[in-house]
This record gives C-alpha cells, sequence and structure tokens, in this order.
C-alpha cells in the first residue's frame, strides 16, 4: 500500500523499500524537498553553483521535512554534490570571469565618457577665452589670440565651426585695419585656416567685408613685406573656391592684382605665390560674369606665352577652357600672334595627357565656332596634329580630335560648294525647256566639263593640304631631332610630298 504526500509544488520522489522478499516489496511516494528548497537550488545552479553556506541549509531542510531519510539518502545528496562541485566551479568560474570583464568595460567607457566631456569642457573654455581676447584692447593680446586661432583651426574642422560660432571672424575683420604688419599677417592666416573646407565660413568672412579691406592694404602700398601679399593672394584662392563668392570677388578689383601678381618678376613674391595668384585666377574664370574682366587685362597674351612650362601648362589650359566659352574670349585667343601654333604644339604633349585632353577642348571649340580662322588653323598644322592625336591620345582627346577634324571637313566642303554651286546652278537654269538632242549632248558635255573642273580643283586643295601636312610634319621631326633650321628635305621626301593623295586623311 502507498501513501501519497503533497508539497508545495506537487513534485513527488518514489523510494524502493528494501525487504526479505524482493518481488514482494512495495513503494512509498514522499516529498524530497520542499518548493523553497527547490528554488534555492535551481537559484544556485544559475548563479554558477552553490556555496557550502546553501548546502548545509539544504540538508538540514530535508531532514527536517522527512526524518525518514536516513544517513544513507543525505550522504548520496552529499557526495553527488561534492562530485558536482568542481564541474559547476569550472563553468561558474568562466561565467563569473565574462561577468566580471563586462563590468570592467562598462566601467572604463564610463571612465572614458567621463573624461572626454571634461576634455571638450576644457577645450570650449580655451576656446571663448581666445575669442575674448581677439577682443582685447590690448595689441599683444589680440596678436597673440590671432596666432592661437590660427594653430587651433589649422587641422580641425570642429574647431573651425565653434570659433565661428563664438564669433571670431568679425574680430579677425578688423585687425586687418591695425597698422602693425604682423598682425595683420596673423589675422589673415587665422581667416584662411578658419575658411579651409568650411563653406559657411567662407561666406560669412566675405560677408563681414574682409575684400575690401584686403585691397585696401594693396592700394596703400605702405607695406614692405611681401609675406602680407601673399596672405591676401591665399585668402583670394581660398574664398574664390566658393561659387557664391566668385562674382563678388571679381567685381572687386581683385583680379588685376591677381594678374599683376602673377607677372610680376620680384623676387618678393615666391613662387608658391604666383601658383596661388594662377589657382585664384582659374578659379574667378569659372564665372562667365568675371571673363570681360579678364579680357581687360593682359592676361590671355600672357598665359599663352607661358604654355611649355610643364608646371603649370595645364592650370593654364583650364583657363583658356573657361575663357574659351564665350565669343569675347575666343576672339581674344585669336587675335594673339601665334596663338594656334602654340595650341597645336600642345596637341603633340605626349607625356601630359592633361594638357592634350585641354588643349584639344580649346581647339574643338574655336574649330566649331570660328568658321572664319579654321584655314589659319589648317596651316597652323592643326590636321596632322589631330589626326596623330586620334591615334596616340587618350580616350577624350582621341574624340575632341575626332570632332576637329569633322569640322574641319565640313568646312572645306563649304569652300568647294560655295566656289562651284553658282556656276551649276547657272548651267540648271540655263538648260532649254524643250531641246533637241544636240542640246541636250552639249549640256551634258557642258555640266560633264564643269563638274570634272571641280573635282579637280577639290583635289588640288587636298594635295595641298597634304604636302602643308607633311611638311609640319617634318619640321617637328627636324625640331625634335635638334637637326639644323636651314635642313633640306631630300629628293625622296620631296617626291613622297608631291605624290600623296587624299587618302591619306581621313576625308
Amino acid at each position: 500500500m502507498a501513501k501519497c504526500h503533497s508539497n508545495t509544488i506537487g513534485s513527488v520522489a518514489v523510494h524502493g523499500i528494501s525487504g526479505a522478499n524482493a518481488p514482494t516489496r512495495h513503494f512509498r511516494f514522499c516529498t524530497s524537498f520542499s518548493g523553497a528548497a527547490f528554488r534555492r537550488r535551481i537559484y544556485d545552479a544559475v548563479s554558477c553553483g552553490g556555496s557550502s553556506r546553501y548546502r548545509h541549509r539544504y540538508k538540514d531542510e530535508i531532514m527536517d521535512e522527512d526524518p525518514t531519510m536516513g544517513n544513507g539518502s543525505v550522504s548520496r545528496d552529499l557526495k553527488e554534490q561534492e562530485e558536482e562541485k568542481p564541474r559547476k566551479q569550472k563553468l561558474g568560474n568562466g561565467k563569473s570571469e565574462k561577468l566580471v570583464d563586462l563590468l570592467n568595460l562598462a566601467d572604463s567607457v564610463e571612465l572614458e565618457n567621463e573624461a572626454e566631456t571634461r576634455r571638450k569642457e576644457e577645450e570650449l573654455k580655451e576656446l571663448k577665452h581666445t575669442v575674448k581676447d581677439l577682443q582685447a584692447e590690448d595689441l599683444g593680446k589680440r596678436k597673440s589670440a590671432a596666432s592661437s586661432v590660427r594653430l587651433m583651426a589649422k587641422e580641425d574642422l570642429v574647431i573651425r565651426g565653434t570659433l565661428a560660432l563664438l564669433g571670431a571672424i568679425p574680430p579677425l575683420v578688423a585687425m586687418l585695419d591695425l597698422e602693425d604688419e604682423q598682425s595683420q599677417i596673423a589675422a589673415l592666416y587665422a581667416l584662411l585656416n578658419l575658411g579651409i573646407g568650411n563653406n559657411a565660413n567662407k561666406a560669412a568672412i566675405v560677408k563681414v567685408g574682409v575684400i575690401h579691406k584686403m585691397l585696401k592694404l594693396i592700394k596703400l602700398e605702405t607695406t614692405s613685406n611681401s609675406s602680407v601679399t601673399e596672405a591676401i593672394i591665399a585668402n583670394f584662392l581660398g574664398l574664390s573656391a566658393l561659387d557664391s563668392n566668385k562674382a563678388v570677388i571679381g567685381s572687386s578689383g581683385a583680379i588685376p592684382f591677381l594678374v599683376k601678381s602673377l607677372q610680376s618678376t620680384h623676387c618678393k613674391i615666391s613662387d608658391q605665390a604666383r601658383q596661388d595668384a594662377l589657382r585664384a585666377l582659374f578659379n574667378l574664370s569659372i564665372a562667365s560674369s568675371n571673363i570681360p574682366i579678364i579680357l581687360e587685362t593682359d592676361l590671355i597674351p600672357f598665359l599663352l606665352n607661358m604654355l611649355g612650362d610643364m608646371e603649370v601648362s595645364e592650370r593654364i589650359l583650364s583657363i583658356l577652357s573657361n575663357v574659351v566659352s564665350t565669343p569675347e574670349g575666343r576672339r581674344a585667343i585669336s587675335i594673339v600672334p601665334d596663338a594656334f601654333p602654340i595650341l597645336v604644339d600642345v596637341l603633340n604633349w605626349t607625356d601630359s595627357p592633361g594638357c592634350q585632353e585641354k588643349g584639344s577642348y580649346v581647339l574643338m571649340v574655336m574649330a566649331h565656332k570660328l568658321y572664319g580662322e579654321r584655314q589659319t588653323m589648317v596651316e597652323a598644322g592643326l590636321v596632322s596634329a589631330s589626326l596623330e592625336l586620334t591615334l596616340l591620345g587618350s580616350a577624350l582627346a582621341q574624340k575632341r580630335a575626332s570632332r576637329i577634324l569633322e569640322c574641319l571637313r565640313y568646312d572645306k566642303g563649304k569652300q568647294v560648294s560655295e566656289s562651284f554651286g553658282g556656276n551649276l546652278g547657272g548651267a540648271a537654269v540655263s538648260a532649254p525647256i524643250i531641246g533637241t538632242s544636240s542640246n541636250c549632248n552639249i549640256d551634258s558635255k557642258i555640266c560633264v566639263e564643269e563638274s570634272e573642273e571641280a573635282m579637280s580643283m577639290e583635289k588640288k586643295a587636298v594635295k595641298q593640304l597634304v604636302q602643308q601636312s607633311l611638311q609640319y610634319n617634318m619640321r617637328k621631326i627636324v625640331k625634335r631631332a635638334n637637326l639644323p633650321q636651314d635642313f633640306v628635305p631630300s629628293e625622296h621626301f620631296k617626291s613622297l610630298t608631291t605624290s600623296s593623295t587624299s587618302k591619306s586623311l581621313p576625308f
């Protein structure tokens, strides 16, 4: 017979009762432990194993709840716990170490955040103090503060924006009215660094009136230190990078100053300052409203004569590419002596693909727009140079060279049609409405003769064009080979030029 004892969680354990007769032994159901003890065991398992303090407590509770359980059952429980103890301790140690690492990581992150917050607070305090010194009456403090702004804004984009928000720009611009050159230089370079990579600061600097003040410094001509001029050029370069500033700077009178600085042969201005002036002029030439102002100076002839200096040639061609976009600019380039031979020579610079691409763009636009100058371009050797470029140039240069050849071919066909269109038209009109066969034969013979004459003249023109191209190439070869200028081509070469046909041309 069996007795059933319920507990708080309804769990039961089955214990066998040993007797003399095994088949006749019976079982009884009893509670093995209470609900509270079970919950403690679960908590102990989850919390990486129980301690000895809890183990003894479990034993006392079990003995109190079930006195019938002898020392054998308790001993077995303790023995099982002792066997499982190393495994639980090992598992517990691993989980405990991970928990400790997570806690340490959280603490370290919190400490780093606190340190970063303190650092930012100190940095903001220092920036506020620097901006306050910019407004001080003491000239030494203002100069030192401007130098600090220059250094702090040199590398950090965030600091540039913060200083502008704190009001550093107006006092720096006001320092340009001082007579001390060192203060002017410190303020100019501080403004330059504040505008690097920050379009809002560039716009704010121009809005405060820095352009007028810089031009005033230039017109006074009281500065013996070229560093002021170089700092002003650098600021024009930085401020002209913003599209909204281009028209303002161009209309202010800065372009003649930049052209003069570029053309200056004094050793006072460094080569870097001249390159800055050239780059600033390129930025300003992007705005079409500045092209007429540029053309009022003698910049175009100067730039064409500078072509050949590989250090600045690509930048010069970039400026010419902007200038050629307007009719006035195209005319200004075309009237420069030897402009087309100079530009055609650029197409042969195989070691500078960028120059070839920009030079071919300038010539392509002029060949397309300037109908009256196409013959001059052909005489300058544009056809042969374009043919060579279509074979050896970059993909973009080849495309532009092909476009140049198309423009010149169309112009040649137009000239031929204009030369003979009137005669052919007259012949067509003079044909009788009702005519005899003899009249028809005579008219047909006349038409054939005129067409043959037109074809022969066209062949002569093409033949002359081929000869010019070959002669131009020969002059280039002689020049590259450093042969005497009075070099006379051989009879074999002359025979080649005289026997060439239109098959050497793409049209």
